[in-house]
């Protein structure tokens, strides 16, 4: 069998904001309980047939799966809320005269049901589950690190990060997802300071869309390995205009009464046989185009090309229900197509970096458009300065003053990207500018102490 002239490597980065204790419905607690049922327990079945991935795990994710209070209320979730809210839909479909929808819903019951058991068949240990695939960490709380004020404030979300991957998986290779890929030059002296050896960029409008230049990892003089996502390649699976938004897939923003999902993207009652059958020939399509990218790069190159698809872990049977049998799918098909499939650790291994253009690299994100705009834009503009003073009042104290572990917790828990996102893209109403204030006040009140 022919293979292709370079190798593809999925990256999934998996992450949640801390929200233990910080509100149940609408905004809080049940987005991590959605994102395990829907998610991370289904992603097991994929991880568990030694699917060739890389796995990257926030240190805020971890901690949350770690703690011992998950897995009563977890289960309490499954048990109590989701079978009965199931059951009033289901009902209030019959009711109705709406069989067809009544049907759907007691299909779709049965994945909670799968997760229940699936996880106390864990006995409750969700991480431990994921522990062996996770490869990759990030900073301590998903902290957008260009943003930051300090070298001290970069140093102390990289630092937390890294030990907590160490201290509950017991090594690290040196991957290092950058939050929100946001990356500037002056952190590299510090990301090889602090051990990382690998960590990826969008450089999209760099290279530009489609570039072959996006097919190869870059060496820099001060840091670690910079390795370009390739967006030609992610935005099949995540775009407006992607996989996700074929009509035969379910929709995702269309609710019956009490929040499930019966409806096809194009208005029609949900066919799961249909579905399946599209994810198949959507995973055919997936390693037929990666393998024509790999080509035409190499061409380019002149030598193996390295194709990075990297996708937020919670599209994958959250936002796109079908995702992870996609994901399952693909790997499948790039088996039997030739296309290698390999951890970028490992690929990295076979690839030599090209040099980073001279000048340096601007800084760059893979938000929307691909700069800090998300995160310090004009409607979060008041978070991004006063996360920094707060920064700045924490770590500059005078007099060797050492601040307290609970005004470091609040600090870092203050400086997450997921305010900003949130307000930006007016996702979660008032709820992250009330967490964003809640750590703020705790905060000063341990500088105070």
């Amino acid at each position: 069998m022919k293979r292709s002239p370079g190798e593809l490597a999925l990256v999934l980065h998996t992450h949640m904001p801390y929200v233990l204790g910080h509100g149940t419905w609408p905004f809080g607690e049940e987005w991590l309980w959605e994102a395990m049922a829907t998610c991370y327990l289904p992603l097991l079945d994929v991880l568990g047939e030694g699917a060739p991935l890389t796995l990257s795990l926030t240190p805020v994710l971890c901690e949350q799966l770690a703690d011992p209070a998950v897995p009563e209320r977890f289960t309490a979730f499954l048990r109590d809320v989701r079978r009965e809210t199931h059951a009033k839909d289901v009902a209030g479909c019959r009711e109705a005269g709406k069989a067809a929808f009544a049907a759907e819903l007691e299909r779709a019951a049965e994945d909670y049901e799968r997760a229940l058991a699936r996880f106390e068949a864990l006995g409750g240990d969700l991480l431990g589950a994921l522990a062996p695939h996770a490869s990759w960490t990030s900073a301590a709380t998903h902290a957008v690190l260009p943003l930051l004020a300090t070298d001290a404030g970069v140093r102390l979300q990289l630092a937390g990060g890294i030990a907590s991957h160490r201290e509950r998986f017991g090594g690290w290779a040196g991957g290092f997802w950058l939050p929100e890929c946001a990356h500037a030059g002056w952190l590299d002296p510090l990301l090889e300071e602090a051990g990382v050896r690998a960590t990826c960029i969008d450089l999209t409008d760099v290279h530009g869309h489609g570039a072959a230049a996006q097919l190869a990892p870059l060496a820099t003089e001060d840091g670690p390995l910079l390795v370009p996502i390739d967006r030609a390649t992610m935005e099949l699976a995540w775009s407006e205009d992607g996989y996700p938004a074929h009509p035969a897939y379910r929709d995702y923003h269309a609710f019956t009464v009490h929040h499930h999902r019966v409806w096809r993207n194009d208005g029609a009652t949900y066919d799961r046989a249909a579905a399946l059958a599209q994810v198949r020939a959507h995973a055919a399509d997936f390693v037929a185009r990666t393998i024509e990218r790999i080509e035409a790069g190499a061409a380019a190159l002149g030598r193996p090309a390295l194709v990075v698809c990297a996708l937020d872990t919670e599209l994958l049977g959250h936002w796109w229900y079908e995702g992870l049998d996609w994901l399952a799918a693909v790997i499948e098909e790039a088996e039997r197509r030739g296309l290698a499939l390999a951890p970028l650790d490992e690929a990295l291994a076979r690839h030599e970096p090209a040099p980073a253009p001279p000048g340096g690299l601007p800084t760059t994100t893979w938000g929307t458009p691909r700069d800090l705009s998300t995160w310090e834009g004009p409607r979060v503009a008041d978070l991004a300065w006063r996360a920094r003073a707060a920064e700045l009042r924490t770590l500059a104290a005078p007099n060797g003053h050492r601040p307290s572990p609970a005004a470091l917790r609040e600090l870092q828990l203050l400086q997450s990207s997921d305010w900003a996102f949130q307000v930006t893209r007016e996702l979660a109403g008032p709820y992250p500018r009330e967490r964003f204030e809640g750590h703020l006040a705790r905060l000063q009140a341990a500088l105070a102490a």
